[in-house]
C-alpha cells in the first residue's frame, strides 16, 4: 500500500517542514509503516525539498518532486533537471497533473517525454491520469486507457510506475468521485498495465478530493491515495495511514 501527499503551493517553508516533522512521527511510531507494508511520499513544493528530507531523517518517509524537465541539460532556464532530482535523494516525480495540464499547457507528448525523463534518471514516474469531465465508467475508463498509453509513448526504459487516476472533475471537490466508477476505471488500467512490457512493477492509486474513509470505500480496488489539501491536517494524514494499514493486515 502507497500513499502520496502533494502540497502543491499550499504551505510555506515553515509550514511544510513542520507538517514533515509531525508525519515523521506518525511514520516512526506506527508498526504498519515502520515495517514496509504501507509507503509514504510527500511532494514538497521545489524550493522546500532539501529542508523537508533533512525535518524527516531517519523516518521511513520517501520524497518527491511535483515536477520535471524533460531534459537533464542544457539551456533551459528555470527548468529541474531529473538527474539533480536523483541526486538529491528523491525516489518519484509526479508527472502529468490536471493544474500541469490546465495552467502550464502540458500535453501527453510532454508528459510522455517528462516520464521518460524520469525514468532514465532512476525516479519513479509518479503519472496523474484522468478524465476531464464525469460521465459514464466505460467512457472514462476508455479515455483514461488511452491517455495511459499516449504518456508512455517515449518510455524505453524498464521502470517502476504509480499511476494516479484523478478524474479531473473530482479535484477540488467535497468528495471524491464514486466507488463503482474508481473500481471501473482503475481495473481498466490496471489490465492495460499488465501488457506493458517497459513497466516492472505498477500500482495504481486514487486521488481527486480522496480523503479520510475514500481508501477504506475503495478497498483492493486501488493500491493507495494521492492525497491533496485533506491531508495537510496531520490528524486527517494519520487516520488514512490507519486505513491502509487496516486493509493491508486483512
Amino acid at each position: 500500500m502507497i500513499i502520496g501527499t502533494s502540497f502543491k503551493l499550499y504551505l510555506n517553508r515553515a509550514e511544510t517542514l513542520a507538517w514533515v516533522r509531525a508525519a515523521a512521527d506518525i511514520a516512526t511510531r506506527h508498526p504498519a509503516v515502520a515495517g514496509g507494508n504501507v509507503d509514504l511520499v510527500i511532494f514538497p513544493s521545489m524550493p522546500v525539498i532539501e529542508g523537508g528530507m533533512a525535518a524527516g531523517e531517519g523516518a521511513p518517509l520517501a520524497f518527491g518532486a511535483q515536477d520535471l524537465f524533460y531534459e537533464d541539460r542544457g539551456a533551459f532556464t528555470g527548468a529541474v533537471s531529473g538527474a539533480d532530482l536523483a541526486d538529491l535523494g528523491l525516489r518519484y516525480a509526479e508527472i502529468g497533473h490536471a493544474e500541469r495540464r490546465a495552467v502550464f499547457g502540458e500535453t501527453d507528448a510532454v508528459i510522455a517525454r517528462k516520464v521518460a525523463a524520469a525514468a532514465r534518471n532512476g525516479l519513479t514516474p509518479w503519472l496523474c491520469i484522468g478524465e476531464p469531465e464525469a460521465g459514464d465508467s466505460d467512457a472514462a475508463a476508455a479515455y483514461c486507457v488511452a491517455q495511459l498509453e499516449a504518456c508512455l509513448a517515449e518510455l524505453s526504459t524498464v521502470t517502476k510506475l504509480v499511476v494516479a487516476y484523478e478524474p479531473v472533475w473530482a479535484i477540488g471537490q467535497a468528495t471524491s468521485a464514486g466507488a463503482d466508477h474508481i473500481t471501473a476505471v482503475t481495473a481498466a488500467l490496471r489490465r492495460r498495465l499488465m501488457s506493458a512490457r517497459q513497466i516492472a512493477d505498477a500500482r495504481i492509486v486514487y486521488g481527486g478530493s480522496a480523503q479520510p474513509g475514500t481508501l477504506t470505500e475503495l478497498g483492493e480496488a486501488v493500491d493507495g491515495l494521492f492525497l491533496g489539501r485533506f491531508a495537510h491536517d496531520t490528524q486527517a494524514f494519520a487516520r488514512i495511514v490507519d486505513e491502509a494499514a487496516a486493509l493491508v493486515a486483512r
